[in-house]
């Protein structure tokens, strides 16, 4: 699943959800291993807007099931007045089964959150006169150091019972849904298409 389907179909759940409907079940389902109708204690939502009224901090996690493989990652956000978003610390829950290479399960979820935030908040591909407009770093840029998470926490869960699992993939397609959730927790302000520049936000 792409990043912006993910957005999509998560924002959507998450707005059903406000509602107070069936819908947060729909949300969590995919993070039960065995049962899928198991019940699963969510994360909370989010911590709320700080005392400053400039800033708005927000956490919102979001799941993901692939490749054997279950996450959620949750997104700690502030957003200033001029619309600027920071992203304080990230947590990365995951469980792939047997776990041989601990350190390099967590080196690929610090690069798949990375790389999430890259497609939620630069990438865009726009065509013009039948050509594709993007050619290289220069007009399609990647997350650098100044935009990226201050801090990916990494948690491993302990599933020896169950065969190893891939972690090449699953790290990405949460983190988006999991950013435009906790924006919107933060400030009210839905968004539903990527890259969040759209939505007069910077990174």
């Amino acid at each position: 699943m792409n990043a912006i389907e993910n957005v999509s179909r998560r924002t959507f759940l998450k707005g059903v959800a406000a509602t107070g409907t069936f819908a947060l079940a729909l949300q969590l389902d995919p993070l039960a291993r065995v049962n899928p109708f198991a019940p699963v204690t969510p994360a909370p939502a989010a911590v709320g807007p700080t005392l400053n009224p400039n800033l708005f901090v927000s956490i919102d996690t979001t799941g993901a099931v692939t490749i054997i493989a279950h996450l959620a990652t949750a997104v700690k956000v502030k957003v200033s007045s001029d619309g600027k978003v920071s992203i304080p610390r990230v947590d990365v829950a995951v469980d792939a089964g047997r776990v041989v290479n601990p350190d390099r399960v967590k080196s690929q979820m610090e690069g798949a959150s990375i790389y999430g935030l890259t497609a939620a908040a630069f990438s865009e591909i726009t065509a013009a006169k039948g050509r594709i407009t993007q050619s290289n770093f220069n007009d399609y840029p990647m997350a650098r150091m100044h935009s990226s998470p201050r801090e990916i926490r990494v948690h491993i869960v302990d599933a020896n019972e169950f065969p190893p699992g891939g972690v090449g993939e699953p790290g990405t397609p949460p983190f988006a849904p999991a950013l435009t959730n906790a924006i919107f927790a933060a400030t009210g302000q839905r968004i539903f298409e990527l890259p969040i520049t759209k939505s007069k936000l910077t990174v």
